[in-house]
């Protein structure tokens, strides 16, 4: 039986308290291992969601992702984004010394509220920017519900 001394690096300590805490907020990014290498990491693509009076719109910034790699679909009343984004082959005579970037599957889910029309969806997708439209069911207005206050 041998004993093995590692060394202890305690900024490795804190890059995995941070990853911890960033993959429990829903966002992942670059994994550290303590010894000055950069590992590859799960990646989740940046999305902005807007309403207006006519639809929910849903913008996913999604680069150098292929429109074929990307899937858009509802389930359930869920809008599920999903695809891959894939790394680059190693050429040769090429060396990286670092990647910081995230490839591989990626998947985005939005519960749509009841005054959608998920029927009538549409989406565009255009030099990385996937844009997803969900128009409002113009039948389903709000309901004003009065409390009497005993």
């Amino acid at each position: 039986m041998t004993n093995t001394l590692t060394k202890w690096n305690p900024f490795g300590e804190l890059n995995e308290i941070q990853n911890r805490l960033t993959t429990l907020f829903g966002r992942t990014g670059t994994r550290y291992n303590g010894d000055g290498d950069l590992g590859i990491a799960e990646w989740a693509p940046l999305v902005d969601v807007t309403e207006d009076e006519n639809e929910f719109q849903i913008k996913a910034e999604l680069p150098e992702v292929k429109k074929n790699d990307v899937k858009v679909q509802i389930e359930d009343g869920v809008l599920q984004i999903s695809g891959e984004r894939k790394m680059e082959k190693e050429e040769k005579g090429k060396k990286y010394h670092r990647i910081e970037r995230s490839y591989g599957s990626f998947e985005r889910s939005f519960s749509l509220p009841e005054s959608s029309k998920p029927e009538a969806m549409t989406a565009e997708y255009d030099n990385g920017l996937l844009t997803v439209h969900v128009p409002k069911d113009k039948a389903a207005k709000p309901k004003l519900i009065e409390v009497k206050v005993h």
